[in-house]
């Protein structure tokens, strides 16, 4: 990632588990289409692109919630203004941790893995996660999805073509350690997925969930939005119909991203 420090409003897309800074390419073109500096956010041990990731992944293993945020976090130093910051999954957690810290003018987390105060724990989420929390010895693993997992996970609301297309397209390793940290968190007074929720002066905060995720259901983004009840900082949500978690990357990208773009002009950005 490399801002360019311009007066354009900058946006930093933030990705989630199994996914590279290149599945926001289209969000990122459709944002500057639109007149902002946007770019993607790295994680630590992320290659240059999904395949050179794909080639070493244990350069990603042992990586969790805390120190991924915080060097993200330093990534957005070079901005002269506070980003804006959208992310998907985990990435969605993420975008919320920096919010909360006051690190971003505004959020947008789409499909946000649950931050600590969610406790529901839906069938099938278990069941997405299982490829990870089904071996302790993961926990410092890097962990790659085979393609039926990606296709329970992610594409089970796209046609089965597009699922393999997605999957050889998109799919990489990805840590362990941030699916125990949120599996952990209701027991973990000190859990790396907890969030500032309280925050009164933080920008807003969009939570888009998809009706038909299987890894991140639509009741863990509404019991998200339930722990922000304490703050009078702008909270939202918003459901689409017919979507799964590949939701950003698929061929239904679009109607999102003209969503976000809509809610963002709106709240002055």
């Amino acid at each position: 990632m490399s801002p360019n420090t311009t007066s354009k409003t900058p946006i930093v897309f933030v990705h989630g588990l199994w996914l590279h800074a290149e599945s926001w390419n289209s969000w990122i073109e459709f944002f500057r289409a639109h007149g902002y500096e946007a770019v993607a956010a790295n994680w630590p041990g992320d290659g240059k692109t999904t395949e050179a990731t794909r080639q070493n992944a244990n350069a990603v293993a042992g990586y969790g919630v805390t120190e991924i945020a915080d060097y993200i976090a330093g990534e957005l130093k070079p901005f002269t203004k506070k980003p804006i910051l959208i992310g998907h999954s985990f990435g969605g957690l993420l975008v919320q941790n920096l919010l909360g810290r006051d690190l971003a003018a505004a959020a947008i987390a789409i499909d946000p893995a649950p931050i600590k105060g969610v406790p529901e724990l839906p069938f099938s989420a278990l069941k997405s996660s299982f490829p990870v929390l089904g071996n302790p010895f993961n926990l410092k693993r890097a962990v790659s999805l085979t393609e039926p997992q990606f296709r329970f996970g992610f594409t089970n609301a796209v046609s089965e073509q597009e699922a393999k297309e997605l999957y050889a397209k998109y799919a990489m390793p990805a840590p362990g350690r941030p699916l125990f940290q949120a599996a952990t968190a209701t027991f973990n007074p000190n859990s790396a997925t907890k969030v500032n929720v309280e925050n009164a002066t933080r920008g807003p905060l969009l939570l888009i969930s998809g009706a038909e995720d299987h890894t991140v259901p639509p009741v863990l983004v509404k019991s998200t939005l339930k722990n922000y009840s304490k703050s009078p900082a702008v909270t939202e949500i918003k459901e689409f119909a017919g979507r799964g978690h590949s939701l950003t990357i698929d061929s239904g990208w679009h109607e999102l991203a003209e969503y976000c773009l809509t809610w963002l002009q709106a709240k002055g950005f």
